[in-house]
């Protein structure tokens, strides 16, 4: 089970305790702002079993007829997945040998470079599709879909491409779900009461991930144990309100900034989908903790000496795992030539613990607060724990710093101007005062 270590933050939690309770009773009542999009609270419960049969079902059906699985969506769309593919399976996951398909992620920017080389490594192999997007017209997946649905069909033909495309949409309306069944492709849902940076646990991020051999039954168990410890209204007992109530005391205190780091590679992209979730839900009304995240002991090498010695406005979270699955000993060497026959016989694992505890000094030292996650093993069922986790302590988070943690009005504005340079119908006249502005 998750543990939250704030000893090395110095920092009173206890003054967020009446504004924890209530940000705590909103979630659990779905009272506060943003309610309408607080179904993954219980979705570790309460998800549809019929569909997750299905995803199953699904993921069995491609891994026995394609190579290759080509996941489209942007942001929470492919974040998740990709995270916990990483995490479970390897970063180099399309690399190893296995039974499982490669998983390849496009519609996650407008690089024709990037498409083009996904069509070549996939060559002449059978492939599938799973697009995900709520409403079917956002650009990158979009554009991303209709080059992958026209290679389909020029390779297998319209019907039989059909059975190779795996739609998770909306439930019951937009441009991809009226496309779904007008083709007849199988569909799965975005959840109305789920935003996308959320949904990992939904059929967003769940079908990716089983077909690439994950249990995804202790994914959600692991998911469940932590929604019923995160029940609790009392701090000492829930571990997302230490964290929530950590955060926010450090960021009153002048922290401004959040560096998310872990002593595990395979962690690196799990960063990237807690960067979206407290980025996208706390940065806004000109508030919020900036999200950051390092890979130790690589970036050591790298931003360690900001970390140590720049500008005090930042505040370390470290995730910890168990022991790995694989123990590796330093080999001897007579020559000693690089002078490291004292670790000679230590596994790699007690090398990594005293490197963690050796940095921890330095940096709390050095006037860097930390904050301690103690996760489990490496497994589904630890996974399943940490995105709860960290999607509840999100909640919180947001609530104490008053804000709606569950909407994202600001990234409209981009999408906005890119329609209008672009030339889309209804914008011609933002085009031509954009186009001004950028002398063109």
């Amino acid at each position: 089970m998750i543990r939250v270590d704030t000893s090395k933050a110095a920092e009173n939690l206890s003054v967020f305790s009446s504004q924890l309770s209530e940000a705590h009773r909103w979630l659990q009542k779905a009272t506060g702002r943003g309610n309408d999009f607080v179904g993954w609270v219980n979705l570790p419960r309460d998800y549809d079993k019929e569909e997750f049969a299905r995803i199953q079902a699904a993921a069995k059906k491609i891994q026995g007829d394609s190579k290759a699985l080509v996941v489209i969506g942007i942001g929470g769309s492919y974040l998740g997945a990709k995270g916990a593919i990483d995490f479970l399976c390897s970063p180099n996951y399309n690399l190893k040998k296995k039974s499982t398909p490669n998983i390849y992620f496009a519609g996650n920017g407008l690089s024709g470079d990037y498409l083009q080389e996904i069509v070549e490594l996939i060559g002449e192999e059978d492939f599938s599709v799973n697009v995900i997007s709520k409403s079917g017209t956002t650009t990158e997946p979009a554009v991303a879909f209709r080059f992958f649905r026209e290679l389909l069909e020029k390779k297998y033909g319209k019907a039989e491409a059909a059975k190779r495309i795996y739609a998770t949409t909306d439930k019951a309306k937009g441009a991809l779900k009226s496309l779904s069944d007008a083709e007849g492709y199988e569909t799965f849902v975005v959840p109305d009461d789920v935003g996308g940076r959320y949904s990992v646990l939904t059929a967003v991020g769940l079908l990716p991930i089983a077909v690439a051999g994950v249990d995804i039954e202790a994914l959600m168990d692991g998911a469940a144990d932590m929604m019923e410890t995160c029940r609790s209204a009392e701090i000492d007992q829930n571990p997302a309100m230490q964290y929530a109530a950590a955060r926010n005391a450090l960021y009153q205190s002048g922290k401004k900034i959040e560096i998310l780091a872990a002593y595990e590679p395979a962690f690196r992209f799990m960063s990237e989908w807690w960067k979206q979730l407290y980025g996208e839900s706390e940065g806004k009304e000109h508030k919020g903790i900036f999200p950051a995240s390092v890979e130790f002991t690589a970036d050591l090498h790298s931003m360690g000496q900001y970390i140590q010695q720049g500008e005090r406005h930042l505040f370390e979270t470290v995730v910890r795992f168990e022991k790995s699955s694989h123990t590796l000993k330093v080999p001897y060497d007579a020559a000693d030539g690089d002078g490291l026959n004292f670790l000679a016989g230590k596994d790699m694992d007690y090398i990594a613990t005293q490197a963690m505890d050796g940095t921890l000094l330095a940096h709390v030292e050095g006037g860097v607060p930390n904050l301690i996650i103690h996760a489990g093993e490496k497994s589904a069922a630890t996974l399943g724990e940490l995105i709860y986790f960290f999607e509840y302590a999100c909640g919180l988070s947001g609530y104490v710093l008053g804000v709606n943690p569950f909407d994202q009005p600001g990234v409209e504005a981009y999408k906005k101007n890119m329609f209008a340079l672009l030339g889309k119908p209804g914008y011609e006249e933002k085009g031509a005062e954009l186009r001004a502005k950028l002398g063109r």
